[in-house]
């Protein structure tokens, strides 16, 4: 295992790496019932089994391939926000059948992997400035908070759909919010083992809070394990490439466009701000085995699209095992295991609630937050603007993609305003146009 992943040279041990492994699969374990859940309503509730056995392969794949092509310890996985695009914007929304949707994803990874290969992948990551790759950090940071506190079972708070915006729920159908006190509870406990320097604080904490769950009747246990439905024929290369031009040629260029920017930032993002916050990047605020980790990325989109789920990318949740220590691709296949072991064993992977799981996020949002947001410039407001629209708008918006995008955006108007040209790289003037064509291309769609 030295010889193949380096430990001692990236400063980890083998238990460090395998803690980090296993904290990250449980803070991404809802993601094998999420996925299933929400790709459903476009494939067909009837395709749930084999949509959850893709989600996994699918997961495991791109994990493995991190691991031993990039030797980074991120995990994937059919990405959040992506599977809701492809279900509610190019099934419902477009018209496109979900046969055609899983073509698309594959025509987007191809996409993906041609830029990863390329040239340019070298420069993708190098491009950005640091003060932008300070605010992805915290940005990130404070998105996989509320995906904590709101979408991974914990139930703190909730959006209000009279208002349309989030509030506290600490009470449901006249009584106290379980999952919200569970979650609660988690929190504390992993706070003092991090105030106390507990190693394998967050993974203690969420095996604590599981078992916690079990009395509050939060956590669920398995009455018998199952080998049926374990089959991906109702979904295994089901393309339909004849289909693609039955809307038009606009919406397909947007639908691929889209899944690949949102894919590829979702991963540049995730690799830099985690890797920032952890001190993994050199002094040029570059990531060793990024551009890799790239390439690992746009193939597991391939093969989950040839599986039957939506585009896989880079998990923030990595950030959990990150935090636990966990430096080396050797992490990545402890998690690449466990997924594949959870085919097998799905009741026992579905015992950990996301009321367990929510508190780990929260606290990993606090460290990234931490370890980023004071690097900014925030006297310079040529920095602190685009800083501050990257940090805010992956919360606000739900989307790592969307707070890169305004920030570079903004960055390069401002830049220019100010009669800087040379400060921005020509790559970011590439990038800041792509981000511009694809919100046209957005709105366009959404005239027609």
């Amino acid at each position: 295992m030295e010889k193949l992943f380096k430990i001692k040279q990236n400063g980890s041990t083998v238990r460090a790496e395998i803690i980090g492994g296993l904290t990250t699969f449980f803070a991404m374990a809802y993601i094998m019932f999420v996925n299933p859940n929400i790709l459903s309503n476009a494939i067909g509730q009837e395709n749930w089994s084999a949509i959850m056995v893709a989600t996994c392969i699918s997961a495991a794949i791109g994990t493995f391939l991190t691991a031993f092509i990039a030797n980074v310890p991120f995990a994937q996985a059919p990405g959040m926000g992506l599977n809701a695009f492809f279900t509610f914007t190019v099934c419902f929304g477009m018209g496109f059948t979900w046969q055609q949707a899983l073509t698309i994803v594959l025509i987007s990874g191809l996409l993906f992997l041609i830029i990863a290969v390329s040239p340019v992948r070298q420069k993708v990551i190098g491009a950005l400035p640091a003060s932008l790759k300070s605010a992805i950090g915290g940005g990130i940071g404070l998105f996989i908070a509320i995906i904590g506190m709101l979408n991974s079972g914990a139930g703190i708070i909730k959006l209000d759909q009279a208002s349309s915006i989030t509030a506290l729920n600490l009470t449901i159908n006249g009584g106290v919010n379980k999952a919200a006190l569970l979650t609660i509870i988690g929190l504390v406990i992993i706070s003092c083992l991090m105030a106390w320097k507990v190693k394998g604080a967050i993974f203690i904490g969420i095996i604590a809070t599981t078992l916690i769950g079990i009395p509050l009747g939060v956590t669920t246990l398995p009455e018998s394990l199952t080998m049926s439905g374990i089959t991906l024929a109702p979904t295994f290369f089901k393309f339909d490439f004849a289909g693609l031009f039955s809307h038009g040629v606009l919406p397909l260029i947007t639908a691929i466009i889209s899944f690949a920017m949102v894919d590829m930032f979702d991963t540049v993002g995730t690799l830099i701000g985690t890797a920032t916050g952890a001190g993994m990047v050199d002094e040029k605020g570059n990531m060793k085995g990024g551009d890799k980790a790239l390439i690992a990325d746009a193939i597991a989109t391939c093969a989950g699209a040839c599986l039957g789920t939506s585009t896989v990318t880079t998990f923030v949740e990595s950030s959990s095992g990150i935090s636990e220590g966990a430096r080396t691709g050797l992490a990545s296949l402890v998690t690449g295991i466990l997924f594949v072991i959870s085919i097998l064993l799905a009741p026992i992977a579905g015992i950990v609630p996301g009321a367990a799981t929510a508190p780990a996020l929260i606290i990993v949002g606090v460290l990234m937050v931490k370890g980023s947001v004071s690097k900014i410039e925030w006297d310079n407001i040529e920095i602190a603007i685009p800083a501050f629209l990257t940090i805010t708008m992956m919360p606000f918006a739900y989307s790592i993609s969307d707070g890169i995008g305004f920030g570079i955006i903004s960055y390069t108007i401002i830049k220019m305003v100010r009669g800087k040209f040379k400060d921005v790289s020509i790559l970011m003037y590439v990038l800041a146009a792509l981000f511009l064509a694809m919100y046209i291309l957005k709105i366009i769609q959404g005239l027609i």
